[in-house]
């Protein structure tokens, strides 16, 4: 697929995720098949008032591309300065969101609460596009709740505005990420716009992926929380797709493959955090990726004191002695 003329030659992209898809983890999960990558969600004001953390979600590693880096806020005058800014970072895509479901966002009138709002929202898009020397798209949901599923709409309602793709998780704000995604939304999306849609929700497996683009038409699939601690499944879904859907996927990965690119993940961490944050937020990643295998609960627990590189190379090597 294309997006405003830049190719996306992967059939998986991987979700923007506040401190969760970091640097680290991107380029993690893009070694590992993901075909499209966005940056962390990064303030239109704060990148305006030229705030330095700000700032530091904004570079663009080359490894990464195609790769967009994403906006939030809630004024179109702030939101099309910031695409200008953004501009000498050079992304291939610019992200809008309009989906984040957080009451620090949302309930500031950024995120998803722009969906109750298609007038500002359009604004805020061509703001963004008039600024912007790279495609624009947005990321949305299903919604505000059950009463107000308005995905198709705004979604044409911002293709007019100049937007060249739309992502549709199939929650509404108010179910944040509890219950079902809707997919049949996701569809009536594909129906209502003529720019790509990619399709986000509730996509843990390669047949799940399938499933999705066979029920919605989307353009691309997007997976979040479907990849904690499991990159391989962009491997995985690319196989199974290449494969004709058949069955033939990739072994699960051995134990010494997951603990190596759990240790790879941390190290790239380190490498643009420092030791000290970088380890603390390990602690959490980490976890993820020792899921289901023996003595799991204890490991993990483990995590929650790592305080070094060294200290997560030692749990590493502990673990494959006892468990293999």
């Amino acid at each position: 697929m294309e997006i405003g003329g830049v190719k996306i030659s992967g059939k998986a992209a991987l979700a923007p995720m506040a401190s969760v898809a970091d640097r680290a983890y991107r380029l993690i999960c893009k070694e590992q098949g993901a075909g499209y990558l966005v940056s962390e969600m990064i303030s239109a004001k704060g990148l305006c008032y030229g705030d330095r953390k700000t700032e530091e979600l904004c570079t663009v590693d080359d490894r990464e591309r195609p790769y967009a880096l994403q906006i939030f806020g809630e004024e179109s005058a702030y939101c099309g300065r910031a695409a200008g800014l953004l501009m000498k970072y050079k992304p291939d895509i610019l992200d809008i969101n309009m989906g984040c479901p957080v009451p620090k966002i949302a309930g500031n009138g950024a995120g998803s609460a722009l969906m109750k709002d298609i007038d500002r929202a359009y604004s805020i898009v061509k703001a963004a596009v008039e600024n912007s020397d790279v495609p624009v798209t947005i990321k949305i949901r299903a919604g505000w709740d059950e009463e107000h599923i308005n995905a198709p709409e705004f979604a044409a309602a911002m293709e007019s505005a100049g937007a060249a793709a739309v992502a549709v998780h199939g929650r509404t704000k108010t179910q944040m990420y509890r219950g079902k995604a809707d997919w049949e939304i996701i569809k009536q999306v594909r129906e209502k716009v003529k720019i790509p849609v990619i399709g986000n929700g509730d996509i843990t497996t390669p047949e799940e992926a399938v499933l999705m683009y066979r029920q919605t038409n989307c353009d691309l699939v997007m997976i979040g929380r479907g990849s904690y601690g499991n990159p391989w499944i962009f491997r995985d879904v690319e196989s199974f797709i290449a494969n004709g859907a058949n069955g033939n996927v990739p072994a699960p990965p051995s134990l010494e493959e997951r603990l190596s690119v759990m240790l790879k993940q941390a190290e790239y961490a380190v490498s643009f955090k420092g030791e000290r944050i970088a380890m603390k937020e390990a602690r959490r990643t980490c976890a993820f990726y020792l899921r289901g295998i023996k003595n799991a609960a204890a490991y993990r627990s483990r995590c929650g004191t790592l305080q070094s590189l060294s200290d997560l190379e030692k749990l590493a090597e502990e673990i494959l002695h006892n468990e293999n």
